[in-house]
């Protein structure tokens, strides 16, 4: 009897936790109750609180998020608490008391208990880890990723967006938007590629945060992302371009590299034009087989170009002292380039000095190729 009852009960425990009924623990503090609340709340740590309905398919989405956020501050729960309210049951006057409106609502408190606020930015976790960490100094034991998109709000807008000698691509998103989401991680890497490009910028704003929404009405955001460019210069800024192309890596990638005159291709690196100019990739293709008197005609003629035909003239130069300098200087760069181990800029400065180099590959005619077709 004592052995079936052993496998008796074990089933149960094994049936009830398969239909989540058995309580794990968790660093999330339930603030439901009045009593726990008067315990917990303004006794000298700030806290960030969620109120939220079972019922809440948002909030459903947000729940292992906030069990993420809690658990990357649970080293620090002097400094911040993690926090939820059944805003629609126990704690149903704690809800109405803060004026909670819609599920799930996030606030932040003080540490004496004074209401700061609506928690309004993202709800990925590392959002709301960098919002924690910028008011209470508190580090999260996980590696959020340093976002090279810029936060746009009605404080900072007219500064970085409106700042006539950069280029701005804003996207104007909402948390709860599904369209914005799926943008989110594509414009993030995007960013990434043009990190080092200061004169392009790209940022978002939540224009659905109650503080940002006039500077959404002052542009027509009527939908949700809508993207606009802030072109350089005066009237680029007060009457932005609204982007309509595609949301792809490549699609933004394109469109920047068109408006901003950069080239950055995807991953980050410099694309295989950048360098190259038409009329100094003419002069290589002439200079390659050129007597030498015709190589100082060319030399002569790419001087007058400006600094642009510094790197060909110097291609120019390592050639009439060795035939072979092109086709060595291309195997050795190409090396390094595939590596990838130096700094961003010094693999720009090499990949630059490649495509030049490529410029001085003789390149068949297209007569030749056709027949050479023909034959096959």
């Amino acid at each position: 009897m004592k052995v079936t009852s052993f496998f008796f009960t074990l089933s149960l425990g094994a049936l009830a936790f398969a239909h989540g009924s058995l309580e794990t623990h968790s660093n999330v503090m339930d603030l439901s109750s009045q009593p726990k609340w008067d315990r917990t709340i303004g006794k000298g740590i700030p806290a960030l609180v969620e109120f939220y309905a079972p019922w809440c398919g948002h909030c459903k989405n947000l729940a292992p998020k906030w069990e993420q956020l809690a658990d990357a501050f649970k080293h620090a729960q002097d400094k911040v608490i993690i926090a939820k309210v059944d805003a629609d049951g126990e704690g149903k006057s704690l809800g109405q008391k803060f004026e909670v409106k819609g599920y799930p609502t996030l606030k932040w408190f003080d540490a004496d208990g004074t209401l700061v606020g609506d928690y309004e930015g993202g709800r990925e976790v590392e959002d709301m880890v960098q919002y924690i960490t910028g008011k209470t100094g508190a580090k999260s034991n996980i590696k959020a990723p340093v976002s090279k998109v810029a936060s746009l709000t009605v404080d900072n807008f007219h500064p970085i967006a409106l700042d006539k000698t950069k280029n701005v691509l804003v996207t104007f998103t909402a948390p709860w938007c599904g369209h914005c989401k799926t943008l989110k991680p594509i414009y993030e890497k995007v960013a990434e590629y043009f990190k080092d490009e200061e004169d392009c910028i790209l940022a978002n704003m939540d224009a659905d945060a109650s503080h940002n929404k006039p500077i959404a009405m002052m542009y027509n955001v009527a939908s949700y992302p809508t993207i606009k460019f802030f072109g350089k210069g005066g009237e680029n800024k007060e009457n932005p371009m609204t982007y309509t192309g595609g949301r792809s890596e490549q699609a933004l990638v394109d469109f920047l590299n068109k408006k901003c005159g950069t080239q950055r291709a995807i991953g980050g690196r410099l694309n295989d034009l950048a360098g190259r100019l038409p009329s100094l990739d003419e002069i290589a293709q002439k200079f390659i087989d050129a007597t030498t008197t015709l190589r100082t005609t060319l030399l002569e003629e790419a001087t007058t170009l400006g600094n642009d035909a510094k790197g060909y003239i110097r291609v120019m130069e390592k050639i009439v002292k060795s035939n072979e300098y092109v086709t060595k200087e291309l195997k050795r760069l190409e090396s390094i380039l595939a590596k990838g181990t130096l700094g961003p800029k010094k693999l720009d400065e090499i990949k630059t000095k490649f495509n030049i180099l490529s410029a001085f590959v003789k390149k068949e005619a297209p007569e030749k190729l056709s027949r050479a077709e023909d034959e096959l």
